[in-house]
């Protein structure tokens, strides 16, 4: 992605793409499409003990990242990611992890958060809800004081919870009387049920979560009614590593792509030599290249946590989402008949270009932000002229 790296990001990219080309391959990610967890656990325990879960937590929590930036150090590691479709539960560890070094409570970072740095522990992060509350941000589950004021009672249903099924704690963003509010869960809890989901990924194993449970207030991260600012950054941290990991995988598409119109021969000559398939690879390099620039410029925001954060994520994703998708099928139609096959290796990128595109905020509903956004400028550049 960035052109720019310190000789440390260049090791640490060097190391994941090697140990990635090794554990992960698309071998590998085809014998796992029907394990349960979609992941192998010791490959995953192997991963962050090379510090994939551990970027964005601070050097007191037992973290640290290799740049000093590890909003940046993470996207690049989510890039590698792509360029394999590589299996684990990334987002949701780094996120839950993330959270619990800004908010959590001593006993939430020694219990949970270690875990998560090792690996021997996966957390996931319940954030989604089911019309009409699916919307980005969105949160209409209830928390509500249990009698005597002793903890809180949970009512509701998140749904794309990535990892429920193998995860040991979830966080749930939901709304208390006082405000947004988040919990750190144990998924073994009475009155807790995971249904697991269907999806287009191979490897990425998706559940619907209910509660019906009561939890103590030792489960509360940070402060009761005041996560507004903290699920918004979250929110910002899930789609940045997302643009991230489909930019790889384009560029992976990409790769095969114009290596296949270069070698395959129609009348006599490449493929890749014909004007109306130059024309089409030229939109398509144009698509990949503001892609790559927009999720740098997500990366950057967020890292520095810019004011309009928002609206570069919101763009990134908004556009990626888009074009991404596209720029995979077209590939898919150059690839002519074995594109379509399951034995060839682009349907393992579309899938999880497809998939990215849908959570953390479809398409739409990052345009919608963005409309908003824009929407508030200029009713604030229309107060202040008059």
């Amino acid at each position: 992605m960035e052109l720019e790296l310190t000789v440390d990001q260049e090791l640490f990219v060097d190391t994941t793409r090697k140990f990635l080309d090794r554990e992960a391959g698309v071998d590998v990610v085809r014998a796992l499409r029907d394990e349960p967890a979609g992941y192998d656990a010791a490959h995953w325990r192997r991963g962050c003990e090379l510090g994939w879960t551990s970027l964005l937590v601070a050097e007191d929590d037992g973290g640290g990242s290799v740049s000093g930036e590890g909003v940046r150090d993470l996207a690049l590691v989510a890039y590698q990611f792509g360029r394999r479709a590589a299996p684990g539960p990334l987002v949701g560890s780094n996120v839950v992890a993330a959270a619990l070094s800004r908010s959590g409570t001593p006993r939430q970072k020694d219990e949970v958060l270690g875990g998560i740095l090792t690996g021997g522990i996966v957390a996931a992060w319940a954030v989604a809800e089911p019309r009409p509350h699916d919307g980005l941000g969105a949160i209409a589950m209830e928390a509500t004081p249990t009698a005597g004021g002793g903890g809180w009672s949970l009512t509701g249903t998140k749904l794309q919870v990535e990892s429920a099924a193998t995860a040991s704690h979830v966080l749930v963003t939901a709304r208390a009387p006082e405000g947004p509010t988040q919990f750190l869960v144990p998924l073994d809890a009475p009155g807790v049920t995971v249904r697991p989901m269907q999806t287009v990924d191979l490897t990425r194993r998706f559940s619907a979560v209910t509660f019906a449970v009561e939890v103590g207030a030792d489960t509360v991260v940070g402060e009761v009614g005041g996560a507004a600012a903290d699920v918004a950054w979250q929110l910002r941290l899930a789609n940045v590593v997302q643009c991230a990991e489909m930019v790889g995988a384009l560029d992976a598409v990409m790769d095969m792509t114009l290596e296949w119109v270069m070698d395959r021969y129609s009348f006599g000559r490449p493929l890749g030599s014909y004007q109306a398939i130059k024309h089409r690879l030229a939109d398509m390099k144009t698509w990949l290249e503001a892609s790559h620039a927009l999720a740098d410029g997500a990366a950057v925001a967020v890292q520095g946590d810019a004011g309009n954060a928002d609206e570069l994520c919101s763009g990134a994703k908004a556009y990626i989402g888009h074009h991404g998708p596209e720029l995979c099928q077209e590939c898919v139609q150059f690839h002519g008949g074995i594109g379509v096959t399951f034995e060839h290796d682009l349907h393992l990128y579309l899938r999880r270009v497809v998939l990215d595109a849908t959570t953390y905020g479809t398409v739409t509903d990052h345009r919608l932000r963005l409309t908003d956004i824009l929407e508030a400028r200029e009713s604030g550049v229309a107060e202040g002229a008059a």
